[in-house]
């Protein structure tokens, strides 16, 4: 469903990601993990279309979306849940639901389902919410434009415990429930693995490894020495 080829680039003259090759098939959930500063958050950035692509290419359900802008790629059905949840401090979530649909799966219904506090909270602006629910807000978003392909940037970071435990049974129905091809960087390395079918291990802005993520969590030498790279 989604796929990069040789994907190089970053922000402005630095170049943070190179030759990163991966694919995601739908239905499927890869985490990628690393030490903080190995490039992450880059690579989804460089697919989503915000950082600055210097070679290589994306497709997402056979189709080129390298040349696309920011809001064409979520028209092909890209969908993106950024790092600090970007909601919008002066629309309220009824208004942040609105502006994000499109016709299919997901519909308000079915994410209020899945995130019942937003229900309470319609009338609420994007500033007047705690952290947690301005991250169901960010998901509910991103699922409301019905994408084919998911990127999830730390979803967890920051939050209490039970709001995560809560997250992550949410982010397990939402793949559960239909085609999605689900992308996830997470510092949580645990809960990556746990919520993954495979891994992509970076550092560098390389990947370094992938593999099942159930073999990599019960291997714990290994996984500490892949998360030790470069010292």
């Amino acid at each position: 469903m989604l796929e990069t080829h040789k994907l190089s680039g970053g922000w402005g003259p630095t170049l943070v990601n190179e030759d990163v090759s991966l694919r995601v098939a739908s239905g499927e959930t890869v985490a990628i993990i690393g030490r903080n500063g190995v490039g992450k958050s880059t690579l989804l950035e460089l697919i989503v279309g915000r950082a600055q692509r210097r070679s290589g290419g994306i497709a997402l359900d056979g189709n080129d979306i390298t040349a696309q802008a920011v809001h064409q790629r979520s028209k092909s059905g890209l969908g993106y849940v950024p790092q600090g949840r970007e909601v919008f401090p002066s629309l309220t979530v009824a208004e942040h639901l609105q502006v994000a649909a499109r016709p299919g799966h997901w519909t308000q219904a079915r994410v209020l389902e899945l995130f019942p506090r937003l229900g309470e909270r319609l009338g609420s602006h994007g500033n007047q919410l705690s952290g947690g629910e301005q991250q169901m807000l960010s998901i509910a978003r991103a699922l409301l434009g019905n994408p084919r392909a998911l990127l999830m940037d730390e979803p967890f970071e920051g939050l209490a415990p039970i709001i995560v435990e809560h997250l992550v049974n949410s982010i397990r129905k939402i793949v559960q429930s239909g085609s999605i091809a689900l992308l996830l960087v997470e510092q949580r390395v645990d809960i990556a693995l746990d919520l993954s079918d495979r891994c992509i291990v970076m550092d560098r802005g390389r990947c370094v490894h992938e593999g099942v993520s159930a073999t990599l969590a019960r291997d714990e030498t290994q996984l500490a020495a892949l998360m030790g790279l470069g010292h």
